[in-house]
């Protein structure tokens, strides 16, 4: 159960309802986020919009961006977007075996393009003091410098999201766990609720 309760517009100060409404149908897969962020109305208003800016405008295709995403989430063990970006690379062509495996597991379904954007993501998050000249100069070659940053950026802003997601254990909405599973998921994938496990 979440750690901060849900908000609904008419708890929010009259200057950001508009904004809670918009970014509600724009996430609306996501829709234990949004109400949560909202207790911070200024910081949902601007992650949000930055979300949306940078995916409506990157250059970096859509299956590159989710394998990024997938393999960030999964080094923050952040079962809550793991679950929710999964499906998605599935519909984007790559087999659910592949997608569970992207922390860290070679597969041939990957291209080299691919398999560079997954251990970027993964190095950037686990220890980024470390990405070496050598990866460097390969993502040299695959990506201008504009790219670079993108996926940079978005490997950043989605390990801002897990931790956030995390720390107040957003709950994952109804059907998203139904939607892994139709799309060739398994739920022992997912990372742990290392803290239910403590627990137990």
């Amino acid at each position: 159960m979440a750690r901060v309760p849900n908000l609904g517009v008419g708890d929010i100060d009259p200057e950001y309802r508009g904004d809670f409404e918009r970014l509600s149908d724009r996430f609306a897969a996501f829709s234990n986020q949004v109400p949560v962020y909202a207790h911070s109305p200024v910081g949902m208003k601007h992650i949000f919009d930055m979300s949306l800016a940078l995916r409506e405008t990157g250059t970096l295709s859509r299956r590159l961006i989710e394998i990024a995403v997938v393999a960030t989430s999964h080094a923050n063990r952040c079962a809550y977007c793991v679950a929710h970006h999964s499906p998605i690379l599935v519909e984007l062509g790559l087999g659910a075996e592949t997608v569970a495996a992207l922390d860290g597991e070679d597969s041939p379904e990957l291209s080299e393009e691919e398999r560079l954007v997954r251990d970027y993501a993964v190095q950037v998050t686990t220890d980024s003091k470390r990405v070496s000249d050598t990866m460097f100069a390969a993502l040299r070659e695959c990506f201008d410098e504009a790219q670079i940053v993108e996926l940079t950026t978005r490997i950043a802003m989605c390990g801002f999201y897990n931790r956030f997601n995390e720390a107040l254990r957003l709950d994952i909405e109804d059907g998203v766990l139904e939607d892994v599973l139709a799309k060739g998921g398994r739920l022992e994938d997912l990372p742990p609720d290392e803290l239910a496990d403590a627990a137990e």
